[in-house]
């Protein structure tokens, strides 16, 4: 069976820590997948309000995620605090990349959680379609 294979840039320009709590965790009693899902939504979140941008932009440009892809590297628990990385890449006309790395920090070793991807479309609520990338935009995800 064909596993995903993620490319991720050689560096990241932002981090965040996100702590696991209990509602994270699955019947295996780690993280689940789901979970590993919303915490890049919060990661994404953050790294845009860095940038001072916003997932919904009520004046025009907002995006909306159009593809995910997220690898699975090891196990995290209840207690751990994530350290969530995010670097934006492969800008087109209409939208752009995130990559996400995730680690555990357990008895001074890092530890990798997960990787994972998103596509981002530029997206206009009001008239309900796809719409081009700000200039601006590309110069404050670099």
């Amino acid at each position: 069976m064909a596993r995903i294979k993620l490319e991720l840039p050689a560096q990241f320009n932002f981090s965040t820590n996100i702590p696991i709590r209990i509602q994270d965790l699955n019947y295996g009693k780690h993280v689940g997948n789901d979970a590993i899902l919303s915490i890049i939504h919060e990661a994404r979140i953050q790294y845009l309000e860095a940038r001072s941008l916003k997932e919904l932009d009520e004046a025009g440009t907002g995006l909306i995620m159009a593809d995910v892809a997220m690898t699975y590297k090891g196990e995290s628990f209840h207690g751990d605090v994530l350290e969530v990385e995010v670097a934006a890449a492969e800008h087109s006309a209409t939208g752009f990349d995130l990559y996400y790395r995730i680690t555990a920090l357990r008895k001074d070793t890092r530890i990798l959680i997960a990787e994972a991807k998103t596509g981002m479309v530029c997206f206009d609520y009001t008239q309900r379609k796809v719409t081009r990338l700000p200039a601006a935009w590309k110069e404050l995800l670099n």
